[in-house]
């Protein structure tokens, strides 16, 4: 890596300074870090310098951030890097981040998806949570897995559950209400031959 020039610095409140690279990275700086890798308008930073500043100050900052960000709820890995990345941190800062906390098991996607699994299936169906894991990153072939392992719900119970909710009444539901429900369902990832299923034995129920 050729040296790194400094664009611009610019000053902040309590000691703070907004420096800007050539390579596109933006950072803000204590005086105390500027001076240490001598990041001033102008200057160009070694590689060395540049180690310290994306791995010794912002992979430290990084991981801080992403402590912080797991303490307040569980994430997975792709959210995480999400989340670092939204807050401008560089990619060798992030890999840093993501490294530390996975060594100490503080990000694991296995143990997210068996959690996710576990608290809502009584509510979601396996499609849809299928769906949302895939969504927060994790990989198809570990979703299937868990799920072939954890997912012990009833989907005609909770399709009964939600009909009832909904106050489904069958003689007295037209069939553009009973579209709009089926429709419902089908976005709730439940199977089509399901929600019939259901749907017709609640009507022989009302006709008994």
């Amino acid at each position: 890596m050729s040296e790194i020039l400094v664009l611009s610095e610019e000053a902040m409140t309590k000691g703070k300074i907004r420096v800007r690279l050539d390579t596109g990275l933006t950072c803000i700086l204590y005086r105390s870090e500027q001076r240490q890798i001598n990041a001033y308008e102008g200057s160009s930073l070694t590689r060395e310098q540049y180690e310290i500043l994306v791995h010794e100050i912002l992979g430290k900052r990084a991981t801080k951030r992403a402590m912080h960000l797991l303490e307040k709820m569980d994430r997975t890995e792709y959210k995480l890097r999400e989340k670092l990345s939204e807050g401008g941190y560089p990619d060798e800062a992030i890999e840093d981040a993501i490294g530390y906390v996975k060594r100490y098991h503080y990000l694991d996607d296995e143990r997210y998806a068996r959690n996710y699994v576990f608290l809502a299936q009584d509510r979601k169906s396996r499609k849809k949570l299928s769906i949302e894991l895939y969504q927060r990153g994790i990989k198809k072939e570990l979703i299937d897995r868990i799920l072939e392992e954890e997912y012990e719900a009833d989907e005609e119970k909770q399709i009964c559950q939600l009909l009832e909710k909904r106050g489904f009444d069958p003689k007295t539901c037209s069939e553009k209400e009973r579209q709009k429900l089926y429709q419902f369902l089908l976005r709730r990832g439940f199977q089509s031959s399901d929600i019939c299923k259901v749907m017709r034995m609640i009507s022989l129920d009302s006709d008994m």
